[in-house]
């Protein structure tokens, strides 16, 4: 019998979900605690609904899920469109929702195109009125109103009925009220833009100011109709967006502007009230070494610091400042090289550290503060593995939670008496199971036996390490063919990331169920992925390599990486490709120009060729602007090194690519016609930063493979 990705096709690389992932996702507590709410798609599809699993009964009921017709007759807005490529979402039908936190009864809010869908209890499901196109909309603590935008400004609406009201009037083209900037959603991983008082009296909201930005066109050329988008896009050195923190009052509409300080050029990277309906907010310095956490007189605007850190070469930012009602706070930061967490007085003061060593806290997971216990994510078991931690707050004592070995992504309940924790490996599909604190199984809510790799036929990639001379070792995994034919050598192709922020190698299933490095091995090719210097999750001293330098010490050690493979008997060293899109595409592009000797063909997906035409909130956090750092802007351009190609390259872009705009490529032929050298290219017209159709990814798929085919 053959088993399902025994012999992939082409057609099952341009599916998804991916096998084994269709999973519960935005997996919560419901109030109450005794039930976990969470999306899923009951075919295996894209489209989710929202299901209710009882923990005392296990009983499973739907709360909302659209009819596929109602799916397919979706019309989105672009702003919407727009919304969800910033947050990298395929998913259709129920793509959201939202609990009132502290409401006397459940009040439940789903988000849909036609209006807002709220629920309180076990009453019907309410459309409110004039809700249609709503941005963003979110419940007041206590569940008796809702805040969205629309058109640039901000409403409220009370459930008990009624017209909404609006609360800011002067929106304009580049002028919004209540939704984060582009920079903000792009690269600060802030996706909101207001934030309801504790109270329900007050919303905290972001004006945005982005007028004397200039436009960037992009045109649709591949449709019958003339259409052109207009973005306000800032590039590396350019002006950003003005930010100011309002306060609004809800009932009279009278608003008071924070005070953020004498610098208008900062970032607004994070809002949070604290107990007592006390505004704060985070402002990171424009240069990214400066990022201050201050507290805020509601009634008068002024500001006090309670932190205020400083670090180079770059702060990175963290969603683990929790507020406690005893009026202390946790932090965590990276001034030991390592990301850990620590405890604050009401006022800012350390009070303790709570976690050490050469290993990093990666999320804060839940707080009882009861108990006095925080619940952390980590990498102390090693960078390839997640564990849940406990860790008291009054003495640091941590004991792990989690036994399976693998990546565990897991959320505690507000009563601190259980845990969702999701978990995979290379060899095991996602399981998601609710547990008791001590680890304990209660249920399990989600798992797929017959999808993991064995029964559906893949085989898991193998690590390997990569000893650099006089440096760290780098992690790496590796997809062989099916079977070696003694004394074969096969072709060599890197897949590539290589960016700061991300980590590709790691015991989790998303790295077996890379369908196009399975694919490739299973065609003869030897498929490598290995986390260079600059990549996450090591520490600051891993990633810092690639200050004001991108594009150095990423293809060196993709280059070692090369070299130390190439003495496995059945490795062709004389036959190396490399892929990769987006800082990927940039890796590709430049490993062929750097280093020639070694790679001979490479599939450049949506590359950044020039970061003086990337944005300033990613590219000056590692590069500074391109008048401080012209050196560095010039030699990590692909532009610089065009004379040096010597192998053959495949560019694939899209045409609407609203992040890495098409120019990058277009600058690229530019350059290499002037350098008279040879160049494919595959262009989707009416895609952004990838194809999301069936029929765009099979071709594109199928064109990677061939070129590889045909090259190597």
């Amino acid at each position: 019998m053959t088993l399902p990705y025994e012999r992939i096709s082409i057609e099952q690389l341009a599916t998804f979900p991916r096998p084994g992932m269709n999973v519960p996702a935005n997996i919560r507590f419901a109030p109450g605690d005794r039930a976990v709410t969470y999306l899923f798609s009951t075919e295996g599809s894209l489209v989710r609904g929202l299901w209710r699993y009882d923990i005392d009964t296990g009983e499973r009921t739907i709360l909302a899920g659209p009819s596929a017709q109602a799916v397919e007759e979706e019309q989105i807005s672009r702003e919407e469109e727009l919304r969800r490529e910033r947050l990298r979402l395929r998913e259709l039908g129920v793509t959201d929702y939202h609990f009132a936190k502290d409401a006397p009864r459940p009040v439940l809010l789903v988000p849909s195109a036609s209006g807002i869908r709220v629920r309180a209890g076990d009453d019907p499901w309410l459309t409110l009125p004039e809700t249609h196109g709503a941005l963003d909309p979110r419940l007041s603590d206590d569940g008796t109103q809702v805040a969205f935008v629309r058109g640039g400004d901000l409403f409220v609406a009370s459930l008990a009925g009624g017209a909404p009201r609006r609360l800011t009037e002067t929106a304009e083209d580049g002028l919004t009220n209540g939704l984060a900037e582009f920079i903000a959603q792009e690269e600060l991983d802030q996706d909101r833009g207001f934030w309801w008082s504790p109270d329900g009296s007050r919303i905290a909201f972001v004006e945005a100011d982005s007028r004397h930005v200039p436009k960037y066109a992009i045109v649709h050329q591949g449709k019958d109709t003339i259409d052109v988008e207009e973005h306000r896009y800032p590039f590396a050195g350019k002006p950003n967006a003005h930010v100011r923190l309002g306060v609004a009052d809800v009932a009279t509409g009278g608003i008071t502007w924070m005070d953020l300080g004498q610098d208008p050029d900062v970032y607004l990277a994070r809002v949070a009230w604290r107990p007592g309906n006390v505004l704060t907010a985070q402002l990171l310095s424009r240069d990214q070494e400066s990022l201050q956490l201050l507290s805020f007189n509601g009634e008068t605007g002024s500001s006090r610091t309670l932190l205020d850190e400083r670090r180079q070469p770059w702060i990175n930012l963290h969603h683990d400042l929790r507020y406690l009602e005893s009026g202390e706070f946790l932090w965590s930061s990276e001034e030991s090289g390592f990301r850990h967490l620590s405890l604050h007085d009401a006022t800012g003061r350390l009070v303790r550290q709570l976690t050490f060593g050469d290993w990093m806290v990666t999320s804060v997971a839940g707080v009882d503060e009861p108990r006095r216990i925080a619940y952390v994510i980590g990498t102390r078991e090693g960078p390839r593995e997640r564990h849940l931690y406990a860790v008291a707050l009054d003495t640091g004592d941590m004991s792990r939670l989690t036994a399976e070995p693998g990546w565990h992504d897991c959320t505690v309940s507000r009563d601190g008496g259980h845990f969702i924790d999701r978990w995979s490996s290379l060899e095991r599909s996602p399981r998601v199971a609710i547990r008791r604190i001590d680890g304990s199984l209660v249920a399990m809510l989600h798992e797929s036996p017959e999808a993991d790799a064995a029964p559906l036929g893949l085989r898991p990639p193998a690590f390997f390490e990569v000893p650099l001379a006089g440096g760290p070792t780098l992690h790496g995994a590796v997809y062989n063919p099916p079977v070696l034919e003694p004394g074969r050598r096969y072709p060599l192709i890197v897949s590539v990331y290589g960016g700061p922020h991300a980590q590709r190698v790691a015991d989790d299933w998303t790295l077996t169920v890379d369908l196009r490095a399975q694919y490739l091995a299973q065609e003869g090719f030897v498929v490598i992925k290995v986390d260079n210097r600059g990549s996450a999750n090591r520490g600051l001293a891993f990633e810092a390599p690639i200050d004001h330098a991108m594009g150095s010490v990423e293809v060196d050690d993709q280059a070692a990486a090369v070299r130390y493979v190439s003495a496995w008997p059945h490795v062709d060293a004389s036959r190396v490709g490399v892929y990769g899109w987006s800082y990927g595409g940039y890796m590709t592009c430049l490993c062929l120009m750097k280093e020639p000797a070694i790679f001979k063909v490479g599939v450049a997906g949506a590359p950044v060729t020039d970061w003086d035409g990337y944005d300033t909130g990613y590219t000056e956090r590692y590069m500074g602007t391109p008048e401080e750092n012209p050196g560095g802007y010039r030699e990590s351009s692909v532009l610089s090194h065009v004379d040096r190609l010597e192998g053959k390259l495949l560019l694939v872009h899209g045409g609407i690519d609203e992040n890495v705009h098409f120019r990058h490529t277009a600058r690229l032929i530019t350059a290499l016609t002037a350098a008279q050298k040879a160049y494919d290219l595959v262009l989707f017209p009416e895609e952004r930063h990838m194809p999301r159709e069936a029929k765009g990814l099979e071709y594109q798929e199928r064109r990677l493979v061939d070129y590889f085919k045909a090259n190597l």
